[in-house]
């Protein structure tokens, strides 16, 4: 990491048309985690002391997003280019004396190792004014285009709506991430014109001033995907496909098996331990604990979830925020667990909901048994004692206690507490009228028969 204090200008003014959304461009999300704060995280691990996001159109959205992180934000009223955005940062940067990264927010995958890199050779003892970060993409489409001699000093970068055919055919691309020192980033871009095709002030042309000056710029290569800039739907699906396919890998590698690993979803802070299996069309979203030698089979839901050692969940199982399966617990297919907590072996195999809910350890809840923890104004607990047994198709409405080794027969209604190693039967008489299925099944085929 350098030695001077870092800090970040994020680019995130522009409208995003192409996205065609409400939503800032920005903010759309890559692993259930909006692509601005992936960017946010990646600069904070390369050590900004200080983060400015530059805003515009839908500015109140990102201000939201932002804020509770306690990063600033700076105005670009109108869009007039990538340096007139910089350059709205500087009075949040008053008084900064250290290295400026400036990058765009639509460029989540920027990794601190990368700017680590850029600000070293900032600081490298040739000491190039500004360093650019370029890349080498199969389709150079509509990208700037850096000149550049072999050891990476650049002669001249260029717009392409200002590129020559020659200019054009050079591979070298211009990613827009800048390093640059706060002491020559603020007076050069006072000095960007906009005399070019577009008629805005472009942030490369800080390099062509600096070049005027007699000073040096240099190139510092990565990988395209690592800049890749997402403008649209198609491209949003790309990055997200992208990042599970590194994250993937990165489950195997660290020990759990993927049984379909293309069919696996992660979001961004699932945390998986050893030994894990994972069979095919799982999705995480955020907040997921596996730990060691738990399973999750096909088609299950896991978000905000906290699995322990040895845990089974699904097929077709769905775990929402809260939900803590202790060790040795299991949850079958068709069960949904929201805020409840399964002691250790504790069991919910078929067709169940439990929300609002703490279920001791070694109780077995059966088919069809639902908590009814919502009265259509507030929520209230259920507490299933240890060893306890809940009979198929009941229902308990909350609030209520299952005591330690009790039973609740099948298909009962239960609103009152139950007392340790009670039996609770909450259910209609049976009756049995011989002989009226048949009599009846006669009277109406004779009223069918007479119309």
């Amino acid at each position: 990491m350098s030695h001077r204090p870092i800090a970040a200008i994020l680019l995130a003014a522009g409208k995003g048309t192409r996205m065609k959304s409400d939503l800032h461009k920005v903010l759309h999300p890559i692993a259930g985690r909006p692509m601005l704060l992936h960017l946010i995280d990646s600069v904070a691990r390369a050590g900004a002391a200080r983060t400015v996001v530059v805003v515009g159109a839908g500015r109140e959205q990102i201000e939201a997003a932002v804020a509770p992180l306690g990063i600033e934000t700076a105005l670009q009223a109108e869009q007039l280019g990538t340096a007139h955005a910089a350059l709205q940062a500087r009075a949040a940067l008053t008084g900064f004396d250290g290295t400026v990264i400036v990058c765009f927010g639509d460029t989540p995958f920027l990794r601190a190792e990368t700017i680590a890199a850029m600000t070293a050779r900032l600081d490298a003892a040739d000491a190039p004014r500004i360093v650019m970060l370029g890349f080498r993409p199969d389709d150079a489409k509509a990208y700037g285009r850096i000149l550049a001699r072999g050891d990476g000093t650049i002669v001249k970068m260029v717009e392409y709506k200002d590129a020559s055919e020659d200019e054009r055919a050079v591979d070298l691309c211009n990613s827009g991430v800048t390093a640059i020192r706060a002491a020559d980033l603020w007076p050069l871009l006072d000095r960007v014109g906009n005399d070019n095709a577009a008629g805005e002030y472009y942030l490369p042309d800080i390099v062509t001033l600096a070049l005027a000056d007699g000073d040096r710029a240099v190139v510092v290569e990565t990988d395209a995907d690592e800049v890749i800039g997402i403008n649209s739907r198609a491209e949003l699906a790309y990055a997200e496909r992208r990042w599970q396919d590194a994250r993937r890998l990165q489950a195997m590698a660290g020990g759990a098996t993927l049984i379909a690993p293309e069919t696996v979803w992660f979001a961004y802070d699932t945390k998986l331990g050893r030994d894990v299996t994972i069979e095919p069309n799982v999705v995480f979203g955020p907040g997921v604990r596996v730990a060691d030698g738990a399973t999750i089979r096909a088609f299950s839901h896991v978000e905000g979830a906290e699995l322990h050692e040895g845990v089974e969940a699904g097929p077709y199982a769905r775990l929402r925020p809260g939900a803590v399966l202790k060790a040795g617990a299991k949850v079958g297919n068709f069960v949904e667990v929201k805020n409840a907590v399964l002691g250790e072996g504790a069991k919910a195999n078929h067709l169940t909901y439990l929300g609002d809910a703490e279920v001791g350890a070694g109780a077995n809840v059966g088919a069809g048994t639902i908590t009814c923890n919502y009265d259509g104004f507030f929520k209230y607990r259920t507490r299933i004692g240890a060893g306890a047994f809940i009979g198929s198709n009941s229902a308990l409405v909350a609030p209520v206690a299952i005591g330690d080794g009790a039973i609740v027969g099948a298909g009962s209604v239960v609103t009152n507490d139950v007392e340790d190693g009670a039996l609770a039967l909450a259910r209609g008489r049976q009756e049995i009228r011989k002989g009226w299925a048949e009599r009846f099944r006669r009277t109406m085929q004779a009223r069918k028969a007479a119309k």
